[in-house]
């Protein structure tokens, strides 16, 4: 990172970031094709490892890519406000931003993609589910275990 005095590496702060974030830009790539992708998401943080989840469409771009090649890059970024300067060269902005590398799988048992769900949901509302086996059977879940993750922070002072 060449701005080492915007590096988070604190993996406390780092989740703190990730549980004020809505939206995670999940980036995937084919035959030298990138495709990004926003998605809201789910995470669950255990022995320091993070695994993130998302749902969406059985069919479609988003799982050809993963099939094909399922390592995988996660964008988050919040905390946005303008800070103003005196010309335009010098405005900027604060932010926080967290980025890492996976690798994704399309999950297929019912147990698996309601833990995803529920992370998901929990993430998004705040509260508990639960799904059935119809319910699951709908939608595509998918789990990424990140292997490495950054975070960085240029803050509002």
């Amino acid at each position: 990172m060449r701005r080492k005095d915007r590096e988070i590496t604190d993996k406390n702060e780092i989740m703190k970031i990730l549980s004020q974030c809505q939206v995670c830009h999940l980036g995937m790539c084919r035959e030298g094709q990138p495709y990004v992708v926003p998605l809201n998401f789910g995470m669950e943080a255990e022995n320091g490892e993070l695994t993130l989840y998302f749902h969406g469409a059985k069919e479609g771009q988003k799982l050809d890519f993963i099939r094909e090649n399922p390592q995988v890059c996660v964008q988050f970024d919040c905390g946005h406000r303008l800070l103003e300067g005196d010309i335009a060269c010098a405005h900027t902005f604060a932010y926080e931003s967290v980025i890492g590398f996976g690798r994704a799988e399309i999950l297929e048992e019912h147990e698996q993609k309601a833990q995803g769900l529920t992370a998901i949901h929990r993430h998004i509302t705040g509260k508990e589910f639960t799904f059935t086996p119809q319910q699951t059977e709908t939608v595509a879940v998918l789990r990424v275990v990140v292997d490495m993750v950054s975070g960085k922070r240029r803050p509002a002072v």
